[in-house]
């Protein structure tokens, strides 16, 4: 099968669910939680299918910019859902879903870029999957962080909106989002360590900027998160550190790659 049927199937279903989530809460209603995750449910079975398809056209795993994308949106939307059966997440979903919409469709169209196949050995795609799951917590976080902002703004200017009233606590929302950066802390340490196990040499020409950047990254989250503890951070100041971690975080996976496949072609 190509992989054009069941992308044009999991954006339309995104698009689906992003409307009736949307228009939900619009009317101040909370949506049917069973129909809103079947909807997303179907949408990442797609997803899914034409993520492998682009994934394994050519010998090893080819993992371009816009497969990449693609990927981490997949993994952020099911964790998100997994998350929404025990803790309050769902307007997370709200602003999640168009990026799957998004980036599965900039996968099925846009072309790549110049990228060489990746090793399938086991401990490749353990380093793999661990970075992707902590850029997927972490992207949580980030959006979680506006969420909060955005909640904390319009209660001090007692006007909260229609999406803000379903919103949980503000207490609550804030400890949804150490929640998230602890657990993404935790994967990235685990993905960094990955990384100097398996990869042959992380300080190679074409990973420096990343390595370095990613470790960075775990720096600012490491010193936001013992803020937290210690100092009792929150706030904007947490919000604060947490974008400049997860900047820090992209530009070294997604700008790395932007350059080498767009612009160096290597």
């Amino acid at each position: 099968m190509h992989p054009l049927l069941p992308s044009l199937v999991a954006s339309a279903l995104y698009a689906g669910a992003t409307f009736y989530q949307g228009l939900r809460l619009a009317r101040h209603e909370k949506p049917n939680k069973p129909l809103l995750a079947l909807l997303i449910a179907v949408a990442l079975l797609f997803h899914g299918s034409s993520l492998f398809m682009q994934l394994h056209a050519a010998p090893g795993l080819s993992l371009d910019f816009f497969n990449a994308a693609s990927l981490i949106a997949f993994a952020v939307i099911l964790l998100t859902l997994l998350a929404c059966l025990r803790i309050p997440v769902e307007n997370l979903l709200l602003v999640l879903l168009p990026l799957g919409l998004l980036t599965v469709l900039l996968a099925q169209f846009l072309p790549s870029g110049t990228v060489s196949p990746i090793d399938e050995a086991p401990g490749i795609l353990a380093h793999i999957l661990l970075s992707i799951l902590a850029y997927g917590l972490l992207t949580m976080a980030v959006f979680q962080s506006l969420l909060l902002l955005m909640q904390d703004y319009q209660l001090k200017h007692k006007h909260p909106s229609g999406l803000i009233r379903n919103f949980p606590p503000l207490q609550t929302m804030e400890s949804l989002l150490f929640g998230f950066l602890w657990a993404g802390w935790a994967l990235l340490s685990l993905s960094l360590v990955s990384g100097w196990l398996f990869v042959e040499n992380l300080f190679a020409q074409h990973l420096a900027h990343k390595t370095i950047l990613s470790c960075f990254a775990w720096v600012v989250f490491g010193v936001l998160l013992w803020g937290r503890h210690r100092l009792g951070w929150r706030g904007h100041k947490a919000i604060r550190w947490t974008l400049a971690g997860f900047c820090l975080l992209m530009l070294a996976y997604f700008g790395s790659k932007l350059v080498r496949e767009f612009i160096l072609h290597v």
